[in-house]
């Protein structure tokens, strides 16, 4: 597998016109798989907080994406295994909302490293005797945790009063167990990157943790369905911009995520598109990788002009 800058997709899908052309009728850009290195199984986006900007518009007892119980991903898990992967990734929602978590974590474990998004507050925290077993596992899991800003009174606006004390505790809980941690946020305007990265090392020094704790920024992604003018991304774009090399960048490239909807699981092309029907490329893997993958979505543009990427995976 290669990733064409402008493949012709010959396969014939039941998808929107604008998966292959933009409103003024040009040809769309496209990705194509060249392996697949990394699986992303989506555990629901019921979560305890309700985050206005959340980009999975996830809340409490919110079921748009089905909470996704061991018998859905074990099939996942093993036919990625099958098919060479790389590494397991887990996103929400809140993960631990799911009771199945843990489960599904050690059965991954015990065949790849894996990587987990979670806000660190009371579902982890309940949860964190049940990860103390991880540790002794083939393979390592690392957490990344979301903190939105430095300051605790900005955090809290969105996700409620005390939620900066409580995510910090429950990144210095995962740390000292031993695990390894990374923190999340959205980009902060006014600022510059510099100014950013000292103010959250001194949080993190504060906290006991290592002033340069790995951490990923994030432009706005907006919610779910969300109409946003973002500039269309042509066949033309991704020759004149982009290269082999820099194409073989994008998640869509070398990873896929499962969802369950409906009582149905289902392969989408990334963790950023789940709120398109266009992107659910198949119902296994191997058939998700045979399909050419859009740059219609409005966050595509963000890979596409930033580079942003939810994974870690070191390639």
């Amino acid at each position: 597998m290669n990733t064409s800058a402008a493949p012709i997709p010959s396969e014939q899908h039941t998808r929107s016109k604008m998966w292959y052309v933009t409103p003024d009728n040009k040809p769309r850009g496209f990705i194509r798989s060249h392996a697949l290195e990394e699986v992303w199984l989506h555990t629901g986006t019921a979560c305890n907080l309700a985050c206005p900007f959340c980009l999975e518009g996830s809340k409490p007892g919110d079921d748009r994406l089905q909470l996704m119980r061991f018998d859905d991903a074990k099939p996942f898990i093993d036919e990625a295994l099958a098919l060479g992967v790389r590494q397991f990734s887990f996103t929400g929602g809140e993960p631990f909302i799911n009771k199945d978590m843990v489960r599904i974590l050690d059965y991954a474990l015990q065949h790849r490293p894996c990587m987990v998004l979670t806000n660190a507050t009371t579902p982890l925290l309940k949860r964190a005797l049940q990860l103390e077993p991880l540790r002794e596992r083939p393979y390592a899991v690392h957490f990344r945790v979301s903190l939105d800003h430095f300051l605790a009174d900005e955090h809290d606006k969105s996700r409620g009063e005390g939620m900066f004390a409580m995510a910090l505790d429950g990144l210095c809980t995962l740390h000292d167990m031993g695990f390894s941690v990374s923190v999340a946020n959205q980009a902060i305007p006014g600022l510059s990157a510099n100014q950013v990265t000292k103010c959250f090392a001194q949080v993190f020094r504060g906290a006991g943790l290592p002033e340069n704790l790995p951490r990923i920024e994030f432009p706005e992604f907006h919610p779910p369905g969300a109409a946003v003018a973002a500039p269309q991304i042509t066949q033309s774009c991704m020759v004149d911009y982009q290269t082999e090399s820099t194409r073989r960048e994008f998640m869509c490239a070398f990873s896929r995520m499962v969802v369950k909807s409906n009582g149905q699981c289902k392969v989408y092309a990334c963790t950023l598109v789940d709120d398109d029907a266009d992107y659910a490329l198949g119902a296994t893997l191997a058939e998700s990788l045979q399909v050419s993958v859009s740059m219609k979505h409005h966050r595509c543009y963000s890979c596409f002009r930033y580079g942003a990427s939810c994974s870690e995976m070191k390639r």
